[in-house]
């Protein structure tokens, strides 16, 4: 039987190094939504923005209170239910989805209900990783590790997958189909599956990618994979390989982005400062805000906030000693870091454009709604910490 939970004064329980990085990076979130609107009139007021932004705070915050209070054995039995529920709004925006930002963005992957809009998929990320976590812990107590069983997990893993990524191709969201791919690709190394296989795979599924990506810088490549993606995703990988090659029309945003962050130079210009005009900036282009107001010295330390956030969640996963929860928390770090990563590296041209947003940073309620589940997922580790390892599916 399970040893009893610790019955030590709450405090004691939250991770406050979590905590305080998610506080400080809201800090950040709103200086750098005010900057943005004051210098583009085109997204409004800065002042209504920013009260905007922190009332999703201050929601998503109750929200992570509540996740906070479901231990290991309920998320396990919730799992399945909050999976149904993301394919069901997923399906339901096909038909619902928001004409207004489907005009902007190309993509069907929003709700609209006066000025509120709202994507499913960014709640949906939690609650794959919930379900993914309840498969493989599943899959584990019941099977042993072998070539066949493990290669069995993958497909188990792969067929949880398969009608997100078929919905998400429906609403025409490539961007969002990635950090699904990222949320397997870290779970599936610490599934137990043998490195035999995960090699491999991994191997043939970055030749994929290399391919394609030598495709669309072909005229014909680019017919061969017409049916996949559109024109403007096209437009994205020409403008990442060759910023500078159409800087007035399709990397126009890039190159603006470009000139902001390297305009930063070493110490910035200063607080609240910013002088390049950047598309989008107050989401997607949010990184040059702070590159251009702080230079290279405070995007690094925003860059150390993200790594203490991760190194933080990292250590509480340890020390929880609870393979379920391990599974969850692997799920949470990478669908982080993908996002950190993708909207860091699209801004000074490391990467192509997606339209990830910046964890806890970039405006909009949606993807702070997802990010903040997965917060609340991470401080249940630490709140309700057990030291035991589940040695079937019902022993919680």
């Amino acid at each position: 039987m399970p040893q009893a939970e610790n019955k030590t004064n709450w405090v004691d329980r939250i991770a406050w190094g979590v905590v305080g990085s998610v506080l400080l990076l809201a800090i950040i979130s709103l200086y750098c939504i005010w900057v943005a609107a004051r210098d583009d009139s085109n997204l409004g007021n800065p002042l209504r923005l920013v009260i905007v932004q922190a009332a999703w705070y201050v929601i998503t915050i109750g929200i992570v209170i509540v996740v906070m209070q479901f231990d290991s054995e309920q998320l396990f039995k919730i799992a399945p239910y909050a999976y149904a529920i993301g394919i069901f709004f997923l399906v339901a925006v096909l038909f619902l989805y928001s004409r207004s930002m489907f005009d902007k963005t190309g993509a069907k992957s929003w709700f609209s209900l006066g000025p509120v809009s709202f994507q499913p998929s960014e709640i949906m990320k939690p609650a794959f990783v919930l379900m993914l976590a309840r498969v493989i812990h599943d899959h584990n107590t019941k099977y042993s590790h072998s070539f066949a069983n493990d290669w069995l997990l993958l497909g188990k893993i792969v067929l949880w997958l398969a009608p997100i990524a078929v919905l998400l191709r429906l609403q025409n969201d490539f961007g969002t189909m990635l950090v699904f791919f990222a949320i397997v690709a870290g779970m599936v190394l610490v599934s137990g599956i043998s490195w035999k296989i995960i090699i491999p795979v991994y191997g043939a599924v970055m030749a994929l990618g290399v391919i394609a990506i030598m495709l669309v810088t072909t005229s014909w490549g680019q017919a061969l994979l017409g049916n996949f993606f559109r024109a403007y995703q096209f437009e994205r990988i020409n403008s990442w390989l060759d910023p500078s090659g159409d800087t007035s029309q399709n990397a126009y945003q890039l190159w603006q982005s470009m000139k902001a962050v390297g305009s930063g130079q070493l110490f910035g210009k200063g607080f609240g400062h910013v002088s390049v005009y950047v598309p989008v900036r107050s989401s997607d282009m949010v990184f040059s805000v702070i590159a251009e107001s702080f230079g290279f010295i405070g995007s690094v330390f925003l860059i150390l906030i993200y790594t203490y956030l991760i190194f933080q969640m990292v250590k509480i996963t340890f020390e929880t000693k609870n393979n379920f929860y391990s599974y969850i928390s692997t799920g949470i770090i990478m669908m982080i870091l993908f996002h950190v990563f993708e909207n860091i590296g699209m801004g000074i041209d490391l990467l192509p454009l997606t339209g990830i947003p910046l964890p806890f940073v970039s405006q909009g309620g949606s993807a702070l709604l997802g990010n903040m589940i997965g917060i609340g997922l991470i401080l249940s580790m630490k709140y309700h910490h057990r030291d035991y390892i589940f040695s079937t599916a019902g022993d919680f």
